[in-house]
């Protein structure tokens, strides 16, 4: 095989692997969740619920994520407040005992170990049939778990996570770019749950069969995981669109890209772990949206090497492939030039695409490297853009 025959069938080899990561696989899942979607069974279910809000350094949100959680639309009998404090070094826990009289509990660590294990110790202290886990930076709106509940009367159902909504009050490059993501992120939510199962949950709002939970590894990335640990015991994760809950996002492009890091290095932790469950003949459909929706995923940036390599190398004597590695080249130096313009305080409309592209492509090959020299996520940096508190909202509801 000659070298431009090898780069030509590189090339389109590539090219077809991110076609069916970004429209393929998106296609194959609307469609099976169209044709053939999975039923689900909602009915009447109010049991205990016990509300886990993992929580390092929170003096900020705290207070506002409290108020927010008592003011739900729900017997307060039937509702239980834990703050797992991972040894928080601020005012965090004296403003969890300020709540003490209105029924919130703390659990602080006794040393850090990150917000796993603190997740896992305050389910061993809870008394929740179910237990519904929380950022303390995330406000719900007040029927969410009037909205999640109808769900567990599918005995099949173990895991139902809410819509999470992010929101950027000061329209930074980077806020746009992860809101335009996440909206890609939560159509394929939607699809996927009605298709099999969702394969991971927004880590601000899901709720879990206590009978269901199994204890995770510090350093595993539970919110990704637990759909997995349902699985492995024949149910599923559901996605419930009319639970809604708002985040802000974060505004820097440092602070996003440290973020993508840590989540894709421990979620790279838990597919290698958890490798068997890519066999279809074991876990069926999962597999593959598994396969399709992560794997192919962190593989992108392999992709995008061989499209630019293999389009250079016939670039040389066919003005088709020069027109390509040029559009390439185009979409790579906007990146740069939107990233260079961002930590001078100028945001770019019209280049926070390619921008923020590039940032989680960036990010996956970051944490490969991270995992091939073997670190681990087990403690976590909780990332705050500004000391200045932005007033919590929660954004209006969105049809799905």
């Amino acid at each position: 095989m000659t070298l431009r025959l090898a780069a030509e069938v590189l090339f389109w080899l590539s090219a077809l692997a991110l076609v069916y990561t970004f429209a393929g696989y998106p296609l194959l899942v609307t469609l099976i969740s169209t044709i053939r979607p999975r039923s689900r069974q909602r009915g009447a279910f109010e049991p205990i619920v016990s509300v886990i809000i993992t929580a390092y350094t929170e003096e900020r949100d705290l207070a506002a994520k409290l108020e927010n959680t008592l003011a739900l639309d729900y017997p307060k009998e039937l509702l239980e407040i834990i703050v797992a404090s991972d040894c928080s070094s601020d005012r965090t826990d004296e403003i969890v005992q300020e709540f003490g009289s209105r029924g919130v509990r703390l659990y602080r660590q006794p040393q850090r170990l990150g917000k796993t294990t603190a997740q896992n110790a305050a389910v061993e202290r809870a008394r929740g049939e179910i237990l519904l886990f929380s950022d303390a930076t995330t406000m719900y709106r007040p029927n969410v778990l009037r909205a999640m509940m109808p769900n567990f009367a599918d005995l099949t159902v173990g895991c139902v996570a809410g819509r999470l909504i992010y929101v950027d009050p000061t329209g930074s490059g980077i806020g746009r770019g992860a809101v335009s993501y996440w909206n890609y992120e939560t159509f394929l939510k939607k699809h996927e749950s009605r298709a099999c199962s969702l394969i991971g949950a927004s880590g601000c709002l899901y709720a879990v069969r206590r009978s269901a939970y199994l204890p995770l590894y510090p350093e595993a990335h539970g919110d990704f995981l637990i759909a997995t640990k349902m699985i492995q015991q024949g149910l599923r994760t559901v996605f419930e669109p009319d639970a809604v809950c708002t985040e802000e996002t974060n505004r820097g492009v440092d602070n996003e890209l440290r973020m993508r890091v840590r989540v894709i290095t421990q979620t790279f932790n838990d597919l290698w772990r958890h490798r068997s469950m890519l066999n279809p003949f074991r876990s069926g459909f999962f597999a593959v949206q598994l396969f399709s929706h992560k794997v192919m995923r962190y593989l992108v940036p392999l992709f995008l090497v061989v499209l630019l390599v293999a389009s250079g190398v016939r670039a040389w004597d066919s003005l088709s492939y020069r027109i390509l590695f040029a559009l390439q080249l185009t979409c790579y130096a906007s990146a740069t030039i939107a990233w260079g313009l961002e930590r001078v305080g100028i945001h770019s409309t019209v280049l926070v695409f390619p921008q923020y592209f590039l940032l989680t492509n960036l990010a996956s090959v970051m944490a490969l490297y991270k995992l091939l020299r073997g670190e681990r996520f087990a403690r976590w940096e909780p990332i705050r853009e500004s000391a200045h508190q932005v007033k919590p909202t929660v954004a209006p509801y969105e049809a799905p």
